[in-house]
């Protein structure tokens, strides 16, 4: 029996650096970002579900920036007036 040995776990697939440059012998045309592109196959339901997710998600980081915004705004219109 084969003992495992520290490094049989290790991590290949992932990357932190694309390496797919034109010039280079690896080049290869047909991948985007160092992934190939697939077409997601998701229902108009999953969609604007997905849409809707990213909204909820965002959302209190905008009302966060829109009410600092006004409080600097009310704040600066005290002060000149």
């Amino acid at each position: 029996m084969r003992k495992k040995r520290p490094d049989d776990d290790l991590d290949t697939t992932t990357t932190f650096a694309n390496m797919n440059v034109e010039g280079f012998i690896w080049y290869d045309p047909s991948l985007k970002d160092g992934k190939r592109r697939e077409k997601l196959n998701v229902t108009r339901k999953e969609y604007w579900a997905m849409v809707k997710g990213a909204f909820l998600a965002i959302g209190p980081y905008i009302l966060g920036a829109m009410l600092v915004f006004g409080l600097l705004a009310g704040l600066a219109y005290l002060w000149l007036s």
